[in-house]
């Protein structure tokens, strides 16, 4: 009976604790760690009246909730990497990518008051090398799109293109070099739309990935080739095609007029001779077989 009075009296003191959180004042900032250093995480709803109040830490990674500090004491996952101060905040001995989320404290008091602060912790790791996906060829007149991806970077990277090795300008209009271009870039996804492809847009395409943190990494480059549809190739492909369909027609005409076909070469025939007029002496029956 107490193993399940403790569950129906955890999730009773969740109901009031979410109730008064509708009303309780929440403060929120943001810090931003270098990998494999320290980091500390304070409590600005934790006061000096709030001793003896209860207090949990919480970890938010996307859709996933992680207790940190539950009923007095660290959690499994953080008991050997975190300290606990007595003012609520939480040291972290080194910090990876993984502890990048929102680190959310709650300070429920004897009347049920709860405060509330976040904390928007941000790991930054530098970009690795991106990878620019770009297409062999592209036919002029067309909608041709190249993409950067790059994943370890945090916070994530912007991204810019080079073409030749030269910087694309975000608007190719505003430059004398890319004005015959007609382009949009996207810094936040890395995509980079030829509408349509031109003669000119022909060249070595790389990308860049930037997140301040570090040194900015590029791409491998890429040749795109810009050319025309090729009507004379497409007139010749369908001339040889139509002139081995006759030729095949050709063989088989031929083939049923030869007889190669037929199919009475396998059946008997049998051939009777009349008979001479001799005399009765020498009367004989003549006949043959022919198979």
């Amino acid at each position: 009976m107490a193993g399940a009075a403790r569950p129906r009296a955890l999730l009773l003191l969740l109901g009031a604790a979410a109730a008064s959180l509708a009303g309780a004042q929440v403060t929120s900032e943001t810090r931003e760690v270098a990998e494999h250093k320290p980091a500390t995480v304070p409590c600005s709803a934790y006061s000096s009246a709030s001793r003896g109040a209860r207090i949990e830490w919480k970890f938010q990674h996307g859709s996933s909730l992680i207790l940190v500090y539950y009923e007095g004491k660290l959690t499994e996952p953080y008991k050997d990497r975190v300290q606990f101060s007595a003012d609520a905040t939480i040291h972290f001995s080194t910090v990876t990518r993984e502890d990048t989320g929102k680190y959310i404290c709650e300070v429920v008091g004897d009347s049920s008051h709860i405060a509330k602060s976040e904390v928007t912790l941000i790991v930054q790791v530098p970009p690795a090398k991106p990878v620019a996906h770009v297409p062999t060829s592209a036919t002029i007149g067309s909608r041709a799109v190249l993409r950067c991806s790059e994943s370890e970077g945090s916070p994530p990277p912007t991204f810019r293109w080079y073409k030749d090795g030269t910087l694309l300008p975000p608007d190719p209009k505003s430059s004398p070099a890319f004005r015959n271009s007609s382009y949009s870039l996207d810094p936040a996804t890395g995509q980079l739309a030829f509408e349509p492809v031109r003669g000119w847009d022909s060249g070595q395409y790389s990308c860049e990935a930037v997140n301040g943190v570090g040194s900015p990494q590029r791409s491998d480059a890429v040749l795109m080739e810009a050319s025309e549809v090729n009507v004379g190739g497409i007139v010749a492909a369908v001339v040889v095609l139509l002139m081995v369909l006759a030729l095949v027609a050709f063989g088989v005409w031929f083939a049923y007029s030869r007889g190669y076909f037929s199919s009475d070469t396998g059946s008997k025939k049998v051939i009777y001779s009349q008979p001479s007029h001799r005399s009765e002496s020498e009367f004989k029956q003549t006949s043959s077989f022919l198979v």
